[in-house]
């Protein structure tokens, strides 16, 4: 079994975020693992048993859309004030606790909602180092109600012209509470305020790193599993593939990877797969190329929702039957990550009953009676690309744009067949090449070429064409939440659409989709 350094105690130094249902509460829990200290993100709804079993040594309140003065509105467990370590409130998360503290809160006279100011009255250990009393400072507020009268103990140390009471501190008990979201980035030095908030009144460490998170992940997994066998569903992408990297380095044989080669990969995709893990780490990898297969299945099949339903249905069906010829198998190892398992409980505690199934294409059957390994749901996306690089693995697959499981199949509106899929891999490819060629591919969260249902009218020196068009897009992001188009330069996309005409057969028109996209979805269909 490889050697691997001694487990560091990564989660001594551990905050504990409950989210009251604001859609940046993520963000909170990233600019936390930024600074080197782990966190997670619990549901308001925790008992009190649950949040001493957390242990933590710092919690923060998060936002939310909800109002204090509406009867059965969100509030924080009690173990909450009794723990004895520091608590941040932020916008909705500073209203509970001062309500539940014996302050009040009311309705404001003025809401504030995107870029506001706040005027710094005294000096606060929130701040220290960064605002000054008498200065007046940008923040990014988004409330109705304020805080209307203040907890014994609590002191105003900032206020704005919604928010008398924009920020608050308690010195003694260490309790403080920001009216705006220092998590955003439209709050300048609202990140140092989150910094100051870990370091400078909670006292921790941030020795939170990658490399002792593999080390008690290695140690975890070996745990878990004893002398069992695990089996592995590898699609080719990036978590799927740094979770069986990191079961090989502590399990090493008892690992068995399963690659459904569906023939929606991106070109040369599925050779790259097979090359790295059974020639390059020497993994024990089944290859099934269930190409003809799959495409059989889809044929005549133009609606989305249905290709994806199919894909996924037969992916189960040739994964459940390998899985069974290896017999004996007792673990499924997942390449879940922290967002699903965040977005699989709603913000009510309640089970999500919603699966984005732009992006997954079905859960295994309950049947198998498999033991889940998930060495990767602690970490966010570029977490997990970290944990790749540690791990040894090339950066060219570390680095891979994301790709959903339906594959080339949401990249080909209406039906597929193999001539489109072909069109769309020399396309996908040239795109992919060029991007590569200009430096670009890391400063792009995700991009891919998409074959339209649309045949258009086109004339190639003295001959008329009736071609398909091919639908360019790339998209910045951090983590797939939010996402907005890359502003490429005209003279590099007029290079893209010239090499696709000329080199690809079937394509006559190139177009470039610059659509921004909230939080939600970022695929085409």
């Amino acid at each position: 079994m490889p050697n691997t350094p001694a487990p560091a105690a990564l989660t001594t130094d551990r905050v504990l975020i409950l989210d009251f249902g604001s859609q940046v509460t993520q963000l909170i829990a990233r600019r936390i693992r930024e600074a080197g200290v782990y966190c997670e993100i619990l549901p308001f709804s925790v008992g009190d048993e649950r949040v001493r079993a957390f242990a933590p040594r710092a919690v923060i309140l998060s936002g939310g859309p909800a109002s204090v003065t509406e009867a059965g509105s969100p509030r924080a467990p009690e173990a909450v004030w009794t723990l004895g370590v520091p608590v941040l409130g932020i916008c909705y998360g500073q209203q509970t606790m001062c309500e539940q503290l014996g302050g009040k809160v009311e309705p404001g006279d003025t809401r504030e909602f995107g870029r506001a100011f706040v005027d710094v009255r005294e000096p606060c250990a929130l701040f220290e180092g960064v605002w000054t009393p008498g200065a007046r400072e940008q923040v990014w507020m988004s409330h109705g109600d304020r805080v209307a009268r203040l907890p014994d103990g609590f002191r105003t140390v900032a206020t704005s012209e919604g928010a008398p009471f924009a920020i608050v501190a308690d010195d003694v008990r260490r309790f403080y509470g920001v009216q705006f979201h220092p998590e955003v980035v439209h709050t300048p030095h609202g990140d140092a305020l989150i910094r100051n908030f870990l370091f400078g009144v909670s006292g921790l460490s941030g020795g939170w790193t990658m490399a002792a998170y593999r080390a008690q992940s290695v140690e975890k997994i070996r745990a878990q599993v004893g002398t069992g066998k695990v089996i592995c569903g590898l699609s080719g992408g990036v978590d799927s593939s740094v979770a069986a990297v990191l079961i090989h380095e502590a399990v090493g044989e008892q690992l068995t990877c399963i690659f459904v080669d569906t023939g929606l990969m991106r070109a040369g995709e599925a050779q790259e797969v097979v090359t790295l893990f059974r020639d390059h780490y020497n993994i024990p990898l089944v290859h099934v190329d269930a190409a003809d297969l799959f495409l059989g299945e889809l044929e005549g099949v133009s609606d989305p929702e249905v290709k994806r339903k199919t894909i996924g249905r037969l992916f189960i069906e040739v994964f459940d039957r390998e899985a069974a010829k290896i017999g004996g198998a007792e673990f499924l190892a997942q390449g879940t990550l922290y967002p699903d398992v965040i977005e699989s409980v709603s913000f009510t505690g309640g089970p999500s009953v919603t699966i984005k199934s732009h992006h997954n294409v079905g859960g295994l059957p309950e049947r198998m009676k498999l033991k889940l390994v998930e060495p990767l749901r602690e970490l966010f996306k570029d977490e997990v690309r970290a944990l790749g690089r540690e791990l040894g693995l090339p950066h060219s697959f570390v680095g891979r744009h994301p790709f959903p499981g339906p594959g080339l199949a949401i990249r080909v509106p209406g039906e597929i067949t193999r001539e489109k899929l072909e069109i769309l891999r020399k396309a996908d490819q040239i795109y992919l090449e060029e991007i590569r060629n200009a430096g670009l591919y890391d400063a792009i969260w995700q991009a891919f070429a998409v074959l339209l249902p649309v045949r258009t009218v086109g004339v190639m020196g003295d001959g008329r064409t009736y071609d398909y068009a091919c639908a360019l897009r790339a998209v910045t992001s951090v983590d797939g939440m939010t996402a907005d188009y890359y502003p490429f330069d005209h003279g590099f996309l007029g290079r893209v659409a010239t090499r696709i005409i000329n080199e690809v057969r079937g394509i006559n028109r190139v177009t470039y989709d610059i659509t921004s996209k909230p939080p939600g979805t970022i695929e085409w269909e």
